[in-house]
C-alpha cells in the first residue's frame, strides 16, 4: 500500500523555542524534531520545508558588521543559501541519528534550493518583508544613501531594512526533489521560502534577487509539485483560531475552503503570523487535498484528523 504523501512545512522559529542562539542548542531542538520525522516516516512519505527568518537575520548581522572594502558582506541572496545549508545540515542530522539510534535506516537528503519568481511582481516596487537587524534613524539614513537600501520604522524598535517578498512560481530542482521522494528518500527543501531567482529575459539564465519569499506560500508550491496528499504548516500553536486573544476566542477545527475564504475577508488572521499559512493550507486544499496548521506536539494526531485545523 502506497503511504500519503506530506510536506511539513516548520516555523521560522522551530529551531529556537526558547530564543536558542548558538548551534549546539538549536542542534539540540532539531534532535527532538528529527525523531518525530524518523516516526512519522513509517506510516507517510514525508518532505520537510522550514523557515530561517532568526538563521538568516544572524547571518546578515554578522555579514554587516564584519564587512570590509576586501571581504564584502554576502548579498540577501546567498545568505538565504547559507541558512539553508546550515539548517539543512542540522535537520538531516538529527533525522539520520534517530534512525541510528532505532536500529533503522532510510535515506535523508538536503537540498539548496532555487524558487523562481516573476521579475514584474508587484512587490519589488513595494517592499515589506523587514530583514536583519535594527538601526537608529541616522544609521537608517546612511544605509539608505550609501547602500540604497529601503529603510523602514519597526514596532517602535528602531529601523530595519525592508525587501520584497514576491509570490513563488516554479522550483528549479523540482526533478531532483521528486526523484529522491520517489527513491523513498526523506528530503529537506525550499529552506526560508527558497533563495529567489528570475530567470534573465534574454538569455534565461538564472539570476539571485534581494527578496524574501512567504515560507508558507513556497511550501505549497513544494507540496503541488511533489503531488503531496497533505500540506501541514507547523507553527506555536496547536490550532488557528478566530477572534484570537479575546475572550470569545475560539479554536478552528475542520474547515472547508470556503469557510476559510469567509475569516480571511473578515480580517480574522494576522497579516504577519496566521494569514499566510491559511492562505497557503486553503490554496492546498482547493486541490481536493487536505491543508492542515498545527504546533509540533499535535503534529503526528493532526495527520491522522484528530487534532489541529484542518482545511479540506
Amino acid at each position: 500500500m502506497n503511504k500519503l504523501r506530506v510536506v511539513i512545512a516548520l516555523g521560522g522559529n522551530a529551531l529556537q523555542q526558547k530564543g536558542e542562539v548558538t548551534a549546539e542548542a538549536q542542534k539540540a531542538v532539531a534532535e527532538t524534531i528529527g525523531k518525530k520525522i524518523a516516526k512519522l516516516s513509517q506510516k507517510y512519505d514525508i518532505i520537510v520545508t522550514h523557515g530561517n527568518g532568526p538563521q538568516v537575520g544572524n547571518i546578515l548581522i554578522h555579514e554587516e558588521s564584519a564587512a570590509t572594502p576586501s571581504a564584502p558582506a554576502m548579498p540577501l541572496e546567498t545568505a538565504v543559501a547559507m541558512s539553508q545549508g546550515q539548517i539543512g545540515y542540522w535537520l538531516s542530522q538529527a533525522i539520520d541519528n534517530a534512525f541510528t539510534k532505532e536500529k533503522r535506516r532510510k535515506q535523508v537528503a538536503s537540498l539548496v534550493t532555487q524558487v523562481i519568481v516573476d521579475r514584474h511582481d508587484p512587490a519589488f516596487k513595494n517592499p515589506s518583508k523587514p530583514i536583519g537587524q535594527f538601526y537608529t534613524a541616522k544609521e537608517a539614513l546612511k544605509l539608505s544613501k550609501t547602500k540604497g537600501w529601503e529603510m523602514r520604522e519597526d514596532a517602535g524598535r528602531g529601523y530595519r531594512r525592508v525587501v520584497p517578498s514576491p509570490q513563488p512560481i516554479d522550483i528549479v530542482e523540482k526533478k531532483q526533489i521528486m526523484t529522491l521522494v520517489d527513491a523513498g528518500a526523506i528530503v529537506i527543501a525550499v529552506g526560508g521560502g527558497g533563495i529567489p531567482v528570475v530567470r534573465t529575459k534574454v538569455l534565461k539564465i538564472l539570476k539571485g534577487v534581494d527578496a524574501v519569499i512567504d515560507k508558507d506560500f513556497a511550501a505549497e508550491k513544494l507540496a503541488e509539485l511533489v503531488k503531496a496528499d497533505i500540506f501541514v504548516s507547523v507553527t506555536a500553536v496547536p490550532n488557528a483560531y478566530i477572534n484570537y486573544g479575546k475572550p470569545d476566542q475560539l479554536a478552528l477545527g475542520m474547515l472547508s475552503v470556503r469557510e476559510v475564504e469567509n475569516y480571511i475577508a473578515g480580517g480574522q488572521f494576522g497579516a504577519g503570523s496566521m494569514l499566510p499559512k491559511m492562505q497557503a493550507v486553503a490554496k492546498f486544499a482547493k486541490k481536493k487535498k487536505i491543508g492542515i496548521v498545527t504546533s509540533p506536539d499535535r503534529l503526528e494526531l493532526a495527520l491522522e484528523r484528530r487534532a489541529g485545523t484542518i482545511v479540506q
